[in-house]
Order: C-alpha cells, then sequence, then structure tokens
C-alpha cells in the first residue's frame, strides 16, 4: 500500500521537512481514515522530537494520542509499516502519483463547473496538459510575504477592499480584504440575517467576483427576497408589484455573482466543494458558522474552536469570511454585547477571528428599531479614512426591516 510506505518515508525527519506540504491528508481522511490519524500522530511527534523516529516510537505516541482506539485495526496496521522497505526513490514516485491524482481530481470537478458555466475551456485545457505531462514535485514551494513597502501599504491600507453599509463600521473596522475572518452575534430575532442581507447587497456591487451565503439556519427562499429588498431598498409589495423588472434588473446587474447554499445539514465538504468549483470568490458568508457538520472533538468548544479555525484558513485561502453566531442567556435585552456574551464558547471562538461584532437589542417599545453594535475584537489594518479612536467602537445605528436594510444615524465626514 503506498500509503504506508510513504509514511515509512516520512519517519525520516529530513523528508518530513522536504515533503509535509505535498501529503494530502484531506485525501487521505476521506479514504483511509485509520491511516489519515497515523498520519496526523507522525506529522505531531515530529514537530514535537524534530528528530528521525522508528514505528514503536510511532505506535507509542499514537496510543497514548488515541487510548480508545480499535487496537486490532490500527495494530494491524502497524505490524505493516514495521516491516514495509522503501527507498526515498520509491517515495518520491509515490508522490508524484498523488499529485498526479490530485491533479486528477481538479480536473474532474473544473469539468462539472464547465458543464455548470462556470469554468472557461482554457482551465480545462491546461489541467488536461498538466496531468499528461505529468505535475512536478516542487520541494521548495514556500510563499514568502514580500518587503516592498509601497505593496504592503497598497494592499494592507490604502488600497480598498469590501466597503461596509454602515459607516460606522468603515470607520471602526475599515474594509474587508482577503485574509480577514470575523464573525457577528446576537440573540435570535435581532436582525442578523437583514444585517447579512443588507451587507452583502451593498458589497455586491463592489466586487466582480462571487459572494457566496452558506445557509443552514432560515428558509433560503426567504433570505435570497431579503437579498432582493436590500438590493434594490424596496418593501415586499413593491417587489410582488414589480417582479418582472426587477428580476431583469438584478440579473443584469448582478448575475452569478451571488450564490446562495441553503441546506440544514451544510458540512465542511459541501463548503470546500463550492468554494472550489467557483470561478473566483469575492466574500463567504456562513449562516449559522457553528453548526457546519464535519467537525469532531470531545468536547464542544474544542469543536467550535476546529471549525473557527478552518474558517480562518478559507478566509486565508480565498476571501473574507464572515460567520454568524448566537449570543448566550445572558444577553437577553442588553445594548452591549461583549466576548462574554457569545454561546458555546468563551476562548475557542473569539480567539480565531479578526473582528467580532455583537447586536444587541433592548425589550424597550421606544427603541424597537434601533440596534446596538459593539466591536468587541477588531485586528484589521483599517483604511485610510478609518478613525482610532472607533476601533472598538460602539455605534446605534437603525434597522429597517420593511426593506432588510440598516443605516447609520450619526453622519461621519
Amino acid at each position: 500500500m503506498n500509503e504506508l510506505k510513504l509514511i515509512k518515508l516520512i519517519c525520516s525527519y529530513n523528508n518530513y521537512i522536504k515533503y509535509r506540504d505535498l501529503v494530502d491528508t484531506k485525501s487521505l481522511k476521506e479514504t483511509i481514515k485509520e491511516l489519515y490519524y497515523i498520519t496526523i500522530s507522525l506529522f505531531e511527534l515530529l514537530d514535537k522530537v524534530q528528530k528521525d523516529i522508528n514505528i514503536d516510537e510511532l505506535q507509542g505516541f499514537f496510543y497514548a494520542k488515541y487510548p480508545d482506539a480499535a487496537k486490532e485495526a490500527y495494530a494491524a496496521l502497524f505490524e505493516q509499516l514495521a516491516v514495509v522497505d522503501v527507498s526515498e526513490d520509491v517515495g518520491h514516485e509515490i508522490l508524484a502519483a498523488m499529485a498526479r491524482n490530485k491533479v486528477a481530481l481538479q480536473l474532474s470537478e473544473k469539468a462539472y463547473s464547465y458543464t455548470q458555466g462556470f469554468a472557461s475551456l482554457e482551465e480545462l485545457r491546461s489541467l488536461s496538459v498538466a496531468l499528461l505531462d505529468g505535475p512536478e514535485l516542487q520541494e521548495d514551494t514556500q510563499e514568502y510575504v514580500t518587503t516592498d513597502l509601497e505593496s504592503l501599504l497598497s494592499d494592507v491600507v490604502t488600497t480598498h477592499g469590501l466597503r461596509w453599509r454602515l459607516n460606522c463600521l468603515n470607520k471602526s473596522l475599515g474594509s474587508l480584504r482577503q485574509g480577514d475572518f470575523g464573525f457577528i452575534f446576537a440573540r435570535p430575532e435581532t436582525g442578523k440575517t437583514t444585517f447579512l442581507a443588507s451587507e452583502i447587497a451593498y458589497m455586491l456591487d463592489q466586487t466582480d467576483k462571487q459572494i457566496i451565503l452558506f445557509n443552514n439556519e432560515e428558509q433560503g427562499k426567504k433570505v435570497m427576497l431579503r437579498i432582493y429588498q436590500a438590493y434594490f431598498g424596496v418593501e415586499l409589495q413593491t417587489l410582488i408589484a414589480n417582479a418582472s423588472s426587477y428580476k431583469k434588473e438584478f440579473q443584469l446587474r448582478v448575475g452569478e455573482k451571488f450564490r446562495l447554499v441553503d441546506d440544514a445539514s451544510i458540512s465542511r465538504a459541501t463548503v470546500e466543494r463550492v468554494l472550489t468549483q467557483s470561478t473566483g470568490v469575492g466574500l463567504i458568508l456562513a449562516d449559522q458558522l457553528d453548526k457546519v457538520k464535519g467537525f469532531d472533538a470531545d468536547r464542544d468548544d474544542l469543536r467550535y474552536g476546529a471549525i473557527y479555525q478552518w474558517a480562518r484558513e478559507l478566509a486565508k485561502t480565498y476571501s473574507p469570511f464572515i460567520g454568524v453566531s448566537q449570543a448566550d442567556g445572558t444577553a437577553e435585552g442588553q445594548r452591549w454585547l461583549t466576548m462574554q456574551h457569545v454561546a458555546n464558547a468563551k476562548t475557542s471562538k473569539q480567539a480565531e477571528a479578526d473582528f467580532i461584532l455583537g447586536i444587541g437589542k433592548t425589550h424597550d417599545p421606544n427603541a424597537e428599531n434601533i440596534r446596538f453594535l459593539n466591536i468587541s475584537k477588531n485586528k484589521l489594518s483599517g483604511d485610510q479614512d478609518s478613525l482610532p479612536d472607533l476601533r472598538h467602537g460602539r455605534f446605534d445605528v437603525l434597522i429597517k426591516p420593511q426593506v432588510a436594510r440598516y443605516q447609520d444615524i450619526i453622519t461621519y465626514e
């Protein structure tokens, strides 16, 4: 079995350093889960000791890490590993074969995207050529951050990313750029979906890439209607009376730029497949992020931490990512929600986010359409017009549910 040979090869620390990034653990997890857990244990042990290890050492470390693992299945695999003999040349051939399989899978996914109108013939041709020629194994594929100051300033500060409809957020958080991950949270029926619709509709005209909303909360068709309302700033009765003209205008101006994935059981695999097949991602949103399936852990807080770490990784790979979470019961009727009001986790979610935005709502009937925004965490770089004094600002804003928009109360220069 090639995977066993690969594990044996990487027991050498030098080979681990050379080939670590070429091992497709994701594919391994989907095909041979037992070998996946042995492999990630191997990686963890090598990171810890930073020297060559033998199979006995790996086995001992594995059982200490997974004491409840099925002994019979894993014992058989460790016995096979003990007798496997592999040269570096053979290992290199195995990695090349894995690389070809990866390109073949990419070609298959791109071919499907082509049939749906989301990929070009040139993209198919390029992958076909790469598969026929054989992908090259690059031992040093590490990319380094530029030291060009002008380029850094342009990418991080001076060039706008996605700006917010609410100008108070532009003054506080600034633009959303690739790599930025944060989440909003609030109590039920506070206006989280309206907030998303308001900002999505405003950002759609700022990008040529796709804005993709993964929805496992409210009914998807209702959410899409909210997007229509927010985009045009009209009430539902106006949409009904002029459905044909609004549909035509939306398709003309938005087209395929907005994608709503509606599934009560959205999984990690679903999200990754959709993003891989996209022609270009401008913004990712998940409502609710906590409910994305495909993550296992001994405790809920660790599982949520894994979900939010994964979301951060997607932000770095594709585009900004906004998650939606719930506030716990202590936030009921409160104006200013802090990180301590986030449901189900007090540190694991918060640690992964670049920004955290709480939306508060009181029971005061005179403030029915007022929402209270609190920036409880902000590690974003902001824009040139962002105000340092507002980095962790608190803002009263107006919610207009009849047109699915939020609106500033204070005007900022």
